[in-house]
């Protein structure tokens, strides 16, 4: 009596006389567990639903003779190949977990790479040296920077804005440009043009404060994930390296 009890409850259903193991259901739960979905009672019947269907359209394919034809054969094989390299993947990083010490380094690495000052600046661009040269004669007797930069500035960017650039990195600017800027104090503008490969600038600095930098909590998810990629990149790199073929790779 024991055996038959034992076959009904791992058994889900049948369908034209073909029992289905339970064990189906259990396997398509355990991957979404792993994709991170919450497991419901309510899933639970969804995904009991699936199986059972996925078996009527299965043996419905099969009547049809589609699981014997060779582009369907194609398409199995090259789904068994990417599961399989995905698993030796997921391996790799069970395998080469990222530490906390690993997340904390390359968070110290970017903040001390990090300028630690941004500059608010405004500026006009003309693409003569002559004009440039009027602009500041006129800002020097007190004309408004703004409303130069909105009159003659060649910026389309800034222009409307009365020239502002907004706080920005100097490494955001060319070399010229960001030079020029950091030698003036708060207030100051340039008392000549600087010349680059737009043209020539009047640039004013508005104000500068120390570089905002995310707290390591903010970014902890995103700098984990960028060096599980990196590892994964050199984990894939080297298997390349090691491998005996005479094919050339494009890159």
């Amino acid at each position: 009596l024991l055996i038959p009890l034992v076959t009904h409850a791992e058994t889900l259903a049948t369908v034209n006389g073909k029992a289905i193991p339970k064990s189906r259901a259990d396997d398509l739960i355990t991957q979404l567990k792993l994709q991170g979905q919450s497991i419901t009672p309510e899933l639970e019947r969804q995904v009991r639903d699936e199986v059972v269907l996925r078996e009527i359209f299965l043996q419905e394919a099969e009547r049809q003779g589609l699981a014997h034809s060779e582009a369907l054969k194609a398409q199995i094989e090259l789904a068994r190949q990417s599961l399989t390299i995905n698993a030796l993947f997921n391996e790799y990083k069970k395998a080469n977990p990222v530490t906390e010490a690993d997340i904390q380094a390359s968070y110290d690495h970017f903040k001390a790479q990090t300028p630690a000052t941004e500059y608010r600046a405004r500026h006009i661009l003309v693409t003569q040296e002559s004009l440039a040269k009027k602009l500041i004669a006129q800002l020097k007797k007190g004309a408004k920077f703004e409303m130069l930069a909105r009159k003659y500035s060649k910026d389309p960017g800034s222009k409307n804005k009365g020239g502002d650039l907004d706080y920005a990195s100097p490494a955001s600017f060319v070399t010229e440009f960001s030079e020029a800027m950091m030698t003036l104090k708060k207030g100051q503008f340039t008392q000549a043009p600087v010349k680059s490969e737009f043209g020539y600038h009047i640039i004013k600095l508005e104000d500068s404060r120390e570089t905002p930098f995310p707290d390591l909590n903010e970014v902890k998810p995103q700098i984990q994930k960028n060096l599980e990629q990196q590892r994964l990149m050199q984990f894939r790199e080297e298997l390349r390296a090691n491998a005996q073929t005479d094919y050339t790779f494009s890159n």
